[in-house]
């Protein structure tokens, strides 16, 4: 054993025995060796009598590396010399031939790499400086299994490396791909399929593996090759008895199928792909299907076959136009589906061929064709037999999914994702054959009714599926003029009590079924106490499963939302059945941190509340339903409050989280009662909210520093004062004093959040509140958002940055807000006129230089509203230094060189409607301050903006008319050509 032998075995070395050092220099001896112009050499050399697989496989993979890389600059002599020696290995030739033998009985993946290498060559070589490669393998056939073995993988390589579609391609190795084709074609494939033929005939009863493999080849080959050449007296009877004969290996028999298949799938013409199919007689491979074990390798291939050619003849149907053709192809089509049927709901097929593609193109077809045969209709019902038993569940996973753990959760994720398509192919059906849909989900569910076992969890859940799914594609008049067959299934559905429903699957489904459906219930009244059973019993909101529980007191209260008015006769049996629930969601040990927002459990107090929150409920039981649930709430917060300060940390924890969860629930609750109600046609209701709030207003007292029962807090006063609308004001002075005890952005964001609320809703009413409030707001803003921009860049915190941007967002909305509902005066308050000039700043900065167009909006529109309400005529000033700060610094700056600045994007549409305003503030400036703006933008503006005189005056005239719209083209256009004439000379701000 040489160096170079040494180092490649530590170089391969994947046990602990090489150090890292030792195999880096080994690395680099092997590299080194590599440069030598004597390589090639050498490897052959090694290849040809090394008995280690690892020197053998380094040889190749240096002559595969050499061969691409430097085969171009090689010699005439170094090329013929590499050519000569891989074929004579390849095909035990010359000299080499007894160790070329070893290496061609060596392990497949030596031999692939050598197959490799040859096909290499002949990417660079064929047809021009190598045109016998082909020919000369074929003669050396004669040598055995393994050369033909070799033959086989030579080929099946260059299908891999250049020819096959099935992967990504270079247009270079299009073309190399075409160059070799044609001269194939030319040259040696028919040649190449009559060895095809005499080594199937000689050694199909002996060598049955390498058949497989040359069928394998055949295959791959006969998408490019002349079909004549495999449809014809000699090769397709053969692939026919190798796919029928009993008695063959599998593998060889299914890869005669494959064969067949291909030719199914080649492209042509389709007039002659109809003659073709019809000449195939694929009747003959009907029986195998059902006589073989439906997982075997034969039968698989043999469903690709079948289902393959029902595509084919689905495409000549729709492609084709002649009558004659058209029913020729459904002809095809009608002998096949049975078959395609049985694969479909019995077989493994390969992933490629898409099921749900096939089907939805046979169910497209069938809609341009009226009326539809009996035997159209039969294979429409066998697709919903397909479809039916694609989306059942596995009952492997049946566990899994109850219980819902890690395994569960994927199993279902996976099938929602699969059953899209197939859902979406039910519809379609139930478009085209609606009464047959009907009949077969009303079949489904009868049987799944029938079972009084636990084993048919997986029908029952795919028939409710089915029926669910189905009323996607039915309107809402049908649903509520009624269809005799969904009338009868959903009378089924409410009926019916499933032995499985204590499953979590199937629990779900029917609850989402009735709600599916609800609209039948809002038109047969005598359905209702039959639909609240299903939902308050034990298959809804008193599941043993809490995911079908808390799914069920979401879905239970949107049918509260729907039927409202028809359930005030129930509403003593609801609450009744709900106060087990309701003291639960109000306990200290009340899980909701495994489940989603959507589905926190507060939505039976939404309910509930939308329930008894009706006027058509009688004052005084309202006030005695209202009352049995805020107070037992209120008294277990007040309770927590008196022992706040005794509570242990561990205490203090879980009476946080049980406030946090009344406060949820008071909220939800409040959700059914409209402001007209409490403050106007009963009072007494609203003053029980008052007094509620009254109470968790001490909440923040006692803990000012949990931030989510802050939220909460805050929250619910968002709801009072959309519930008791200005009767709230009593309480906001101990609210707003509450919220501002914290200063962190994310703080100042949901108070800064509820004054815009109480402005957009009170307007100037709030303007005593804001006057207090505006100081202290505007000394934390300016003490936390940066004058200039936000920091970024390396070492910056993103969380807190993002924080910062919202706050920012809000601080903008918040200011535009108090400016456009006739409160820009607080601005001017004593307390708050130290922060208008930074104030002012700010938002010109913005107005200017915003990454946000629609940020920038809002701050030319607050200028705009400032202006109007500040600016009563020129000569007259309200707030001192205000007019020359607008004409000198907003004016020239916002409206002028910003603008002008090339990221001023003119053809964004929100720049368009930026552009607008800025325009209507001009406007607005010329109106109140006349001659003085026009003296300032103008006359200095535009001339620092080198802006020639007559569009200065166009501009002028523009500006005294009345037509906005006009004005803004012109401005427009009149940027556009400053830009042109400055060139990026001018620079601004």
């Amino acid at each position: 054993m040489d160096d170079l032998e040494k180092a490649i075995l530590i170089m391969f070395d994947e046990t602990s025995n090489a150090g890292s050092n030792l195999k880096l220099k080994a690395n680099e001896y092997c590299d080194k060796a590599k440069e030598e112009s004597a390589i090639c050499s050498v490897c052959v050399e090694k290849l040809c009598f090394s008995n280690l697989v690892q020197v053998q496989f380094w040889c190749l993979q240096t002559l595969h590396e050499i061969i691409r890389v430097r085969y171009s600059w090689m010699s005439l002599d170094e090329k013929y010399f590499v050519r000569k020696s891989v074929f004579s290995i390849v095909c035990l030739e010359g000299s080499y031939e007894n160790q070329a033998l070893r290496i061609l009985q060596g392990p497949a993946f030596i031999k692939n790499k050598l197959a490799q290498v040859l096909v290499t060559l002949i990417c660079l070589d064929y047809p021009l400086d190598w045109p016998s490669i082909f020919v000369d393998f074929l003669s050396h056939l004669r040598k055995g299994l393994v050369v033909i073995d070799m033959f086989c993988r030579v080929l099946n390589t260059l299908d891999d490396e250049l020819i096959s579609m099935d992967y990504p391609r270079t247009s270079e190795e299009i073309t190399v791909a075409g160059r070799i084709k044609d001269a194939m074609r030319q040259q040696c494939v028919s040649t190449i399929v009559r060895s095809w033929y005499d080594i199937l005939s000689m050694y199909k009863n002996s060598d049955q593996e390498l058949c497989a493999s040359v069928l394998d080849v055949m295959r791959r080959y006969i998408s490019w090759i002349d079909i004549g050449l495999i449809v014809n007296d000699v090769i397709l009877p053969l692939l026919f008895e190798l796919t029928l004969v009993d008695g063959l290996l599998e593998q060889f028999r299914g890869a005669a199928a494959g064969c067949l298949l291909a030719v199914v799938s080649k492209r042509m013409d389709h007039q002659a792909k109809l003659t073709l199919l019809q000449s195939l007689q694929i009747s003959r491979v009907f029986d195998l299907v059902a006589a073989e074990d439906s997982d075997s390798e034969l039968v698989s291939k043999v469903a690709s076959l079948l289902t393959g050619y029902a595509v084919e003849a689905l495409e000549c149907f729709k492609r084709l136009n002649s009558e004659d053709s058209k029913s020729n192809s459904l002809e095809l089509l009608n002998e096949v589906l049975p078959s395609v049927f049985y694969v479909l709901q019995k077989c493994e097929l390969d992933s490629a061929f898409s099921i749900v593609q096939f089907l939805s193109g046979y169910v497209a077809t069938m809609k341009n064709l009226s009326p539809l045969t009996e035997k159209q209709l039969l294979h429409l019902s066998k697709i919903l037999e397909v479809i039916y038993a694609q989306i059942c569940y596995d009952p492997v996973y049946r566990h899994n999914l109850d219980i819902f753990d890690k395994i569960g959760r994927e199993e279902e994720d996976r099938m929602v994702e699969f059953r899209k398509d197939f859902l979406v192919l039910l519809r379609s059906v139930g478009r085209v054959a609606p009464d047959v849909t009907q009949l077969f989900i009303r079949s489904s569910m009868m049987s799944a009714a029938a079972s009084s076992s636990d084993r048919n969890v997986e029908e029952v859940e795919a028939s409710l599926t089915l029926f669910f799914a189905y009323g996607e594609s039915i309107n809402d008049d049908v649903l509520r003029n009624g269809c005799r067959l969904v009338g009868e299934m959903v009378t089924m559905l409410l009926s019916t009590r499933f032995s499985c429903h204590s499953k979590r699957l199937v629990a779900l489904v029917y609850l989402e079924t009735i709600f599916r459906y609800i609209k039948v219930v809002q038109e047969n009244s005598q359905f209702i106490s039959v639909v609240l059973a299903a939902f308050l019993d034990e298959r809804g909101i008193h599941h043993p499963n809490i995911n079908v529980s808390r799914r069920a007191s979401y879905l239970f209260m949107r049918v509260v939302k729907l039927l409202k008015v028809k359930l005030v006769p129930y509403i003593e049996t609801i609450l009744t059945s709900l106060q087990d629930t309701v003291a639960r969601f109000t306990s200290s040990n009340f899980a909701s941190n495994e489940l989603s927002a959507s589905e926190d459990g507060s939505h039976i107090f939404e309910a509930i509340g939308l329930l008894i929150g009706m006027e058509d409920v009688p004052l005084e039981k309202q006030s005695d339903y209202l009352s049995s649930l805020l107070k037992p709430l209120c008294r277990q917060v007040e309770v927590v409050l008196m022992n706040a300060k005794a509570l242990t940390p561990e205490e203090a924890t879980a009476k946080i989280s049980t406030i946090q969860q009344i406060i949820m629930a008071i909220n939800a609750l409040s959700k059914g009662f409209n402001e007209r109600l409490v403050t106007t046609s009963r009072p007494a209701i609203g003053l029980m909210f008052k007094q509620t709030l009254d109470v968790l207003l001490q909440v923040l007292v006692a803990f000012p520093k949990i931030a989510p029962l802050r939220t909460k807090v805050l929250s619910f006063i968002h709801r009072m004062v959309d519930t008791l609308g200005a009767s709230v004001f009593p309480y906001l002075p101990t609210a707003l004093e509450q919220l501002l005890a914290e200063s962190e952005p994310k703080e100042l964001i949901g108070f800064l959040v509820l004054l815009n609320q109480l402005i957009c809703k009170f307007s100037t009413l709030v303007h005593g509140i804001l006057e207090d409030v505006f100081p202290i707001i505007a000394g934390r803003i300016f003490n936390v958002i940066p004058r200039d921009s936000l920091p970024s860049g390396p070492g910056t915190n993103i969380e807190e940055i993002r924080e910062l941007q919202e706050l920012q967002r809000i601080v903008y909305t918040f200011l535009h807000v108090i400016a456009t509902h006739d409160l820009s005066s607080v601005f001017l308050a004593l307390k708050s006129r130290s922060y208008l000039e930074p104030m002012m700043q700010l938002l010109l900065n913005t107005s200017c230089n915003h990454k946000d167009i629609l940020v920038r909006k809002a701050c030319v529109q607050i200028f705009i509203r400032l202006i109007k309400d500040w600016c009563d005529r020129p000569g007259e000033e309200k707030v001192p230094g205000f007019q020359s700060f607008i004409i000198e610094g907003f004016a020239t700056n916002c409206c002028l060189y910003s603008v002008l600045d090339k990221s001023f994007e003119l053809h964004d549409a929100n720049t368009l409607i930026l552009l607008g305003e800025i325009v209507m503030a001009q406007k607005v400036m010329y109106e109140k301050f006349g001659q003085d703006f026009l003296i300032q933008f103008v006359s200095k503006g535009f001339l620092t903006a080198h802006c020639p005189q007559d569009l200065a005056e166009q501009y002028c005239q523009k500006l005294q008319g009345n037509d906005i719209k006009a004005l803004k083209s012109f401005y427009q256009s009149l940027i556009e050509s400053l830009r042109v004439q400055q060139n990026g000379s001018l620079v601004f701000r």
